[in-house]
């Protein structure tokens, strides 16, 4: 199992000089990926209820920093060697494809291969509305635009005609330096994204707040089925998920639905998830001051890393 952690990009550890310390400490400390989450603008007032977090509230206030995550993943490209950079999710429906995939494909110029485009459709109403995006029309417009994303970094000529994007004869160049294009992995946890995963995806990529490792692999179930459905191998879509962690000094009551005890423990627990055929995980450290947190990233790495790599 591969084994990510996600970066500093929100809150006040957001910094060029935590961003690049966090870089560094994971690629040296031998994790295989780092994500970045992705948010535009943060309204003063949230209705839409959040769904990735336990009091289902927006966790960064308005007035904190939250940097722009693909200008973070170019960031990192020059900043480590080999670690993948990962996007946790980019919210696709309010930019153009044409756009963010020219930003992707830069990046994995510039990292030599290492982007991985998580993507989905978002959530929060009000910043659909602040972007002047269909909120409703969210789930359709992503589908038009992952099928076009072939056509891009495939033909030398490209062209499309969808219900809301049009060209006809173009160039997009460069092309992905990863062959036969960049990984999209399809975040969102409902039935919508699994059906989207299944026809579009090179994986599935839900973060879930609390969930068994049984239900999880029932939900993957799904997303094979629709590859097959739509004549896909489904044994080429990769099984992943985004989960928050909670490192404690001493062991605690387990609850199987949750990463939260010791070193030993969470690393028992992540095994499971091992065992139903999750190969990529990417950790969310639940501890908002940031220093403990790099401490809490850096023991893990030494108690934990060599356990699941067997």
């Amino acid at each position: 199992m591969k084994i990510g952690v996600f970066l500093p990009v929100s809150g006040r550890a957001a910094s060029r000089k935590t961003l690049m310390q966090a870089g560094k400490q994971a690629e040296a400390l031998g994790y295989d990926s780092l994500w970045s989450a992705d948010r535009i603008i943060i309204p003063w007032e949230i209705k839409t209820t959040y769904p990735y977090s336990k009091e289902a509230t927006f966790i960064v206030p308005p007035d904190r920093p939250f940097f722009e995550p693909l200008t973070c993943l170019a960031f990192l490209a020059g900043c480590t060697e080999k670690i993948q950079l990962g996007m946790s999710v980019m919210v696709m429906p309010y930019r153009h494809p044409l756009y963010w995939a020219k930003i992707a494909t830069t990046i994995d110029h510039l990292s030599l291969g290492r982007v991985i485009m998580g993507v989905g459709v978002g959530w929060m109403q009000e910043e659909f509305a602040a972007m002047n995006a269909p909120f409703r029309e969210r789930g359709k417009i992503s589908d038009e635009q992952l099928q076009l994303l072939d056509t891009i970094w495939q033909e030398d000529h490209a062209t499309f005609h969808g219900q809301h994007y049009n060209f006809h004869d173009i160039a997009f160049s460069p092309k992905p330096y990863q062959k036969p294009r960049i990984p999209i992995w399809i975040g969102g946890e409902g039935k919508p994204a699994q059906r989207r995963a299944g026809i579009y995806g090179d994986a599935w990529f839900p973060y879930f707040v609390r969930i068994t490792p049984k239900e999880l692999a029932a939900r993957f179930d799904n997303v094979r089925r629709s590859a097959q459905e739509a004549g896909r191998n489904s044994d080429e879509i990769t099984f992943a998920c985004c989960l928050p962690i909670e490192l404690t000094s001493q062991d605690i009551p387990q609850e199987e639905d949750y990463l939260k005890g010791s070193v030993q423990q969470v690393t028992e627990a992540i095994k499971k998830f091992q065992d139903v055929g999750v190969a990529h995980m990417g950790l969310q450290f639940m501890i908002p001051h940031y220093p403990e947190r790099q401490e809490q990233i850096e023991r893990f790495a030494k108690e934990a890393l060599p356990v699941l790599r067997g």
